[in-house]
């Protein structure tokens, strides 16, 4: 008999979780203004908003903490990050930020300038962001199928080369290229090293430099290793290294595959960018050392890297994430697929397609699904976006979604039950409910983040 998966962990430590009751989470949504970002994690049952800083350490990244050494500069936690970074990457310069959006702060405003455009595979929202703020332009060159959610290729994060080169040939002001790994916008699904490698030579045959947004670097290595053929009987390590072999730099959110609440590393190549980027790291996150960390955290960061290279974690965390995403498919709730790495990410627009574009439906969704059972994800639609420029209207993405992200090495699969039937009631209602949400109070920027809504039927 083949003997059952099992996580290869033990749980040492428990936190107590609070539930609560339909009319208090009705009147706690009200309050948030049906924006899940401003409830109180004591409103929160299960809280699967973002993997981002919200998994658990192991006992030997909390050993770490205790290590840590605080000095201002030259601390002994930097050059032990240090190390461990070279030794995973194989880049010579790293700089510590306190997160990923911090690491694109840093760079783009080494890199960027007014006007220029910078390619990728549907760039993060503060990527994007963040570009935007240097005046500067985002394209997205994604392959066509990414968006086909009955297409079941596992590699929807590849870029497409043919619109990559079609600008390379229009415009000579792109100053870099970013491949996401994995592609969160685009169901946490990987890039393939094929695609990595015929990227980085186009990138080279233009000279133009090719970066990583490397959050999770390690699930994507992990689906190369399980997907793609001549790879199967490589570690994740020397995948890893092949992978970054054929880029200039990158930037990473610690928080994710490096498993700790708070870091991030920017990596780079170029020793002139190095130090063009560490006098923008002083100015705004700290001595290029520490760069807004504690030394502690420098420590648990450097062994969370060690950790999430490792086979067994990987898989316990893929497939965790593809053992929820089977328990939804049982009840039939239409879903992006294949699965990706980090989160199961629902098709609100089919979920909901009765209830019209102009009515949030990933929103409705996600508030439906935190009444139903305490569950809060993120709802991704019009909302998600900022407004077109010029005209001020409504930009819808190609996919309406509600993300469900699973923080790592936190949740039981007894937890992943309850989600998948929680869903299921909300679908089985799901014409009970003839309109959505509507906007009350809008922003420029950042509009998920601090917008605010009502039921555009208060009946519903």
């Amino acid at each position: 008999m083949q003997l059952p998966y099992a996580e290869p962990y033990k749980i040492k430590m428990v936190e107590s979780l609070t539930k609560s009751s339909y009319g208090q989470r009705y009147q706690w949504i009200k309050d948030a203004k049906y924006n899940l970002i401003n409830l109180k994690s004591s409103q929160i049952f299960l809280d699967l908003l973002t993997d981002s800083g919200t998994g658990a350490m192991s006992d030997k990244q909390w050993a770490e903490m205790m290590t840590g050494d605080e000095s201002y500069a030259g601390s002994r936690s930097y050059f032990q990050l240090k190390d461990v970074a070279k030794q995973i990457f194989g880049i010579p310069y790293f700089i510590p930020v306190h997160q990923g959006r911090a690491a694109e702060h840093v760079l783009f405003s080494t890199l960027l300038k007014a006007g220029d455009i910078v390619p990728g595979n549907m760039h993060f929202v503060t990527t994007k962001e963040h570009i935007t703020l240097n005046n500067a332009t985002a394209i997205d060159c994604t392959i066509n199928s990414a968006c086909d959610i009955t297409n079941q290729n596992i590699f929807k994060g590849n870029i497409d080369l043919e619109k990559l080169e079609s600008l390379f040939k229009s415009n000579d002001n792109i100053p870099l290229v970013i491949l996401t790994i994995t592609c969160n916008s685009i169901g946490g699904l990987p890039v393939s090293m094929q695609n990595i490698q015929e990227t980085s030579s186009l990138c080279k045959k233009y000279h133009c430099p090719l970066y990583f947004d490397a959050a999770r670097f390690a699930e994507n290595a992990y689906f190369i290793k399980k997907y793609e053929k001549g790879f199967e009987k490589k570690t994740i390590c020397e995948i890893v290294k092949e992978m970054f072999s054929h880029v200039e730099g990158f930037m990473l959110s610690g928080k994710k595959n490096g498993i700790v609440n708070m870091g991030g590393l920017i990596g780079l190549r170029s020793e002139t960018i190095f130090k063009n980027a560490s006098v923008n790291t002083v100015r705004y996150e700290g001595y290029i050392t520490y760069g807004g960390l504690s030394g502690r955290d420098l420590s648990a960061l450097a062994q969370g890297l060690l950790e999430s290279t490792e086979y067994d974690y990987l898989e316990s965390r893929v497939e965790q994430v593809a053992y929820l995403g089977n328990r939804l498919k049982q009840y039939h709730i239409p879903l992006l697929e294949p699965f990706g790495g980090h989160a199961i990410f629902i098709n609100a627009g089919e979920f909901y397609h009765h209830i019209p574009q102009t009515e949030y439906r990933g929103q409705f969704l996600n508030s439906n699904i935190y009444l139903e059972g305490g569950i809060r994800g993120v709802g991704i639609d019009g909302l998600s976006n900022n407004r077109d420029p010029d005209t001020g209207k409504e930009v819808y993405p190609p996919m309406e979604l509600v993300r469900l992200a699973l923080p790592t090495r936190v949740y039981t699969n007894s937890h992943m039950d309850y989600i998948a039937a929680t869903v299921a009631n909300v679908f089985e209602k799901r014409h009970e409910s003839k309109r959505g949400l509507k906007l009350v109070k809008d922003t420029k920027l950042l509009r998920s983040f601090m917008a605010e809504l009502e039921p555009t039927d208060q009946n519903t």
